[in-house]
């Protein structure tokens, strides 16, 4: 790139990468694959709402819950590839300041508070799947899909972003390191 990023493309991963990182990138392609088909799916349900509301003054309630339930599929299955690129938003001013070992020090401090943060966040989405699975719980709208979906989403992606985390702090990745 002509502005200095560092490139973020993983085609494949490096040649010393253990199993677990082939078989986590191998995984986080497909949450990609799967997150480019739900975002054009979100943008075209929401293209036909507005014109068949429009056009032909139908009501569609189930448009939005759709919409949002793919959004949401999105973000949570597809921040595991993101955090593979390290392409989460950071503060680049702090790293640019500090000496490297500092950096490396502060990186790894950060990832481990991720994977805390995303760890708490994964097992509280596996209780809410679990309560949502057991009760029959249902969004309040007239479509009434189960609440299961999303939370089987949330909780997929958060479970993957935090292995990814752990992934990333293990001695062979920091020894490498991986898209620091």
């Amino acid at each position: 790139m002509s502005d200095g990023a560092p490139e973020r493309a993983a085609t494949a991963p490096p040649a010393d990468a253990g199993l677990a990182e082939r078989a986590m990138q191998a995984v986080n392609q497909v949450a990609l694959r799967v997150g480019m088909v739900a975002l054009v799916s979100a943008s075209l349900v929401l293209t036909y709402s507005v014109v068949s509301r429009y056009l032909f003054k139908a009501s569609t309630d189930w448009q939005d819950e759709s919409a949002v339930f793919l959004l949401v599929g999105v973000a949570f299955l597809c921040a595991p590839y993101v955090q593979q690129q390290r392409g989460h938003i950071g503060i680049e001013a702090v790293a640019a300041i500090l000496p490297a070992r500092v950096n490396r020090v502060r990186q790894v401090l950060v990832d481990i508070a991720s994977a805390l943060f995303c760890g708490f966040f994964a097992w509280k989405s596996w209780k809410l799947l679990h309560e949502a699975w057991v009760d029959g719980q249902t969004t309040s709208s007239s479509w009434a899909p189960p609440l299961w979906v999303p939370y089987g989403l949330m909780m997929l992606g958060m479970t993957l972003l935090t292995l990814q985390i752990i992934l990333q702090l293990t001695p062979r990745a920091r020894r490498r390191g991986v898209r620091a």
